[in-house]
């Protein structure tokens, strides 16, 4: 299988055109075409429903997808195992969603290091259900996600519970004045949106609404408003009072696990990366 070829069909479906694809990937679009030819001719079934502005998967097309995702997956764990020619260096992959490197883990890259100098380390950015896959798959050694999976194959520890509190740029809000005026409304996870949807079931739609925390948070630093915020990623900005508490909002509460492979042969780095983001993120009591 032309790993090329693969790496094209998930580019394709990834952005849903031919000439976008083809940029990314820095070839021509007939190259792109051709890839995906190549490949409907050997799996013998279309992929791709080709409509003007429009491209779908097929049926076939998904069940390849997640085969050419673990593929690529796979064969580049085994060029980052192979090309560390020096034996005591030790590879490394590590992810979270993008939340979570936000909201406490964004001096952990460093710490490693410190704890163990000849690690080659990968950091990646995934959604939770990639996450757990490639846990799954054994192609990452170590994850960090809201809530707890459950699949097989895959140890889960509950490391701490981060604190969601609604912060300001403006003074002695109540929390239904916050939530009227230039709120920003940040997607922290499904269990936080049913919370959040369960505390205000009556709000306006919000000035703006963001997937990512540090987005968010740099938007309310120059524009002003509300939002709630991972409370490690605001305890400064509150002690220098550019951010202040919305006293009267109920605290949003996010527990947070690390995932690794059951069988990992590297349990003392996942022991100190837990530990990191225990004694760093945990709420002082």
């Amino acid at each position: 299988m032309d790993i090329d070829a693969l790496k094209t069909f998930v580019e394709v479906n990834r952005t849903r055109h031919f000439g976008q694809a083809a940029k990314n990937l820095y070839v021509t679009q007939s190259t792109v075409s051709a890839r995906i030819r190549m490949l409907e001719n050997r799996v013998g079934v279309p992929l791709f429903v080709r409509e003007r502005n429009n491209i779908q998967l097929t049926a076939a097309g998904l069940k390849l997808l997640r085969y050419a995702e673990n593929i690529l997956t796979t064969w580049l764990r085994a060029c980052q195992e192979i090309s560390v020619e020096d034996e005591k260096l030790i590879p490394f992959v590590a992810g979270a969603t993008p939340s979570l490197w936000d909201a406490g883990l964004q001096g952990w890259i460093q710490y490693m290091y410190q704890v163990e100098p000849d690690l080659v380390m990968h950091a990646e950015v995934h959604g939770p259900e990639m996450l757990a896959r490639r846990i799954q798959d054994n192609t990452m050694d170590l994850a960090f996600v809201f809530d707890a999976p459950q699949h097989q194959g895959m140890e889960c520890m509950k490391l701490t519970s981060i604190p969601m509190v609604m912060v300001s740029s403006e003074k002695g809000l109540t929390v239904q004045q916050a939530v009227s005026v230039n709120y920003i409304l940040i997607e922290w996870g499904t269990s936080f949106s049913i919370a959040h949807a369960k505390h205000f079931p009556d709000m306006m739609v919000p000035r703006i609404r963001v997937m990512l925390g540090r987005l968010g948070l740099d938007y309310l630093l120059v524009n002003g408003g509300s939002a709630y915020m991972a409370e490690p990623m605001v305890t400064s900005l509150l002690k220098k009072k550019k951010l202040f508490r919305v006293n009267d909002a109920p605290v949003i509460s996010r527990e947070v696990y690390a995932i690794y492979p059951g069988l990992t042969t590297k349990a003392d780095l996942v022991k100190a990366a837990c530990d990191y983001f225990k004694a760093t993120v945990t709420p002082a009591t």
